[in-house]
């Protein structure tokens, strides 16, 4: 792929898929949106996203709405000037908003005759095979049911350890979850801008490229006060969609067709496209894991192995090892840089991984008395970065 060429400025350029009966769809509202600026929640702004919404499910297509504004809503609604700290404060006020949030959307959408449901998830949710598949069939049914499931990282019991971070990347990784052929991601800005509009007036918008494309990196800027998510997030939120075939828009979510302009392909905005084949389900579970215990650092030939051939890491591909991961644990799969080339779950814990660097595998049973694996990360339980 010639990325050089695939990223385009010009407006008239841009185009997408157009969605279809039984298509789904995530929609990500941002805080800065939904409570105005800070101002508390944005009721007629709300009325309008869901008076949208229900415009695509008259026309057969399912929605995920993702989101946030919760502890902004909080932070209103008990008076404090700005957005805390302290984590015991982030969660309370997630506490009082989520109340309030909650309560609009399903006002909102019962004037359309459209069922809501409240889906709280945490990293724990999804980086658990057994919660995960949970999640996945709750989801699917509700969208069968022609409910719209409202969904948000469960703030009041996160912990920043296990925090997705942002709902930016919650979104990415519920569009793997129900396999959305869209996520429309609605913000405060245009689009991804090669600088920052609001420092340099003259910044081109990117029309449309590849999520995978590095160059983008460059060009995602910081966070905003109300939220923790900024271009970077939402970049991040593409490339996990991407994971799955979808297609992601990142729009500014004051446009009057903002959400049903992706029905017919989304003219404004910036459209990042997915650039492979749609991972596996299994694969899909293993990118929802956010957090690595522990990391190893391969050789240039484990590397090539890895990236280029679809083969497992063994451990005569090992340089060292980082961490004190045990078996069954997601680590991470490093170049000699540090940047990382895959993650995977590991067969052997760090002690034992330590004991077999750069070892053939024959002689794994001769060093540690036993064989489980002759993978040190089996390629099924690997996924490239």
């Amino acid at each position: 792929m010639d990325q050089l060429a695939d990223l385009v400025f010009t407006p008239s350029e841009q185009s997408a898929p157009a969605l279809s009966q039984g298509d789904r769809v995530v929609i990500k509202i941002g805080s800065a949106l939904l409570t105005a600026n800070g101002s508390g929640l944005d009721r007629q702004a709300i009325t309008e996203w869901v008076g949208q919404i229900a415009r695509l499910h008259s026309a057969g297509i399912r929605v995920v709405l993702v989101s946030s504004g919760a502890v902004a809503e909080g932070v209103k609604r008990l008076g404090w000037s700005r957005r805390p700290d302290e984590l015991c404060q982030l969660q309370a006020a997630a506490s009082v908003g989520q109340m309030g949030l909650i309560q609009h959307y399903q006002q909102a959408f019962q004037r359309y005759q459209l069922h809501t449901a409240q889906v709280l998830l945490t990293h724990d949710d999804l980086s658990d095979r057994k919660r995960y598949l949970n999640a996945r069939s709750t989801l699917t049914t509700l969208l069968d049911l022609d409910a719209v499931p409202v969904v948000n990282e469960n703030d009041t019991v996160v912990t920043d350890e296990i925090r997705f971070g942002d709902n930016d990347t919650l979104a990415g990784l519920v569009a793997n979850l129900i396999e959305a052929k869209a996520l429309l991601i609605l913000t405060d800005q245009a689009g991804l801008y090669e600088a920052d509009p609001r420092e340099q007036p003259g910044a081109r918008r990117v029309v449309s490229g590849y999520a995978a494309d590095k160059r983008l990196d460059q060009m995602a800027g910081g966070s905003g006060l109300l939220g923790r998510g900024g271009m970077q997030t939402k970049l991040r939120a593409a490339r996990l969609a991407a994971r799955s075939g979808a297609f992601t828009y990142i729009a500014h979510g004051s446009a009057g067709d903002a959400v049903v302009s992706v029905l017919n392909g989304c003219t404004g905005g910036t459209l990042l496209k997915a650039d492979r084949e749609p991972m596996a389900a299994r694969k899909l579970w293993l990118a929802a894991h956010l957090h690595c215990a522990g990391s190893v650092v391969l050789d240039e030939g484990a590397v090539v192995g890895i990236a280029r051939k679809g083969r497992s890491l063994l451990s005569v591909g090992v340089v060292s090892v980082q961490g004190g991961f045990c078996r069954g644990d997601l680590v991470a799969c490093l170049n000699s840089q540090g940047a990382e080339v895959a993650r995977g779950l590991v067969n052997y814990s760090a002690v034992e991984s330590r004991l077999i660097v750069g070892e053939p595998s024959h002689r794994i049973t001769e060093i540690l008395g036993y064989l489980d694996e002759e993978e040190l990360i089996h390629r099924d339980n690997m996924v490239l970065s």
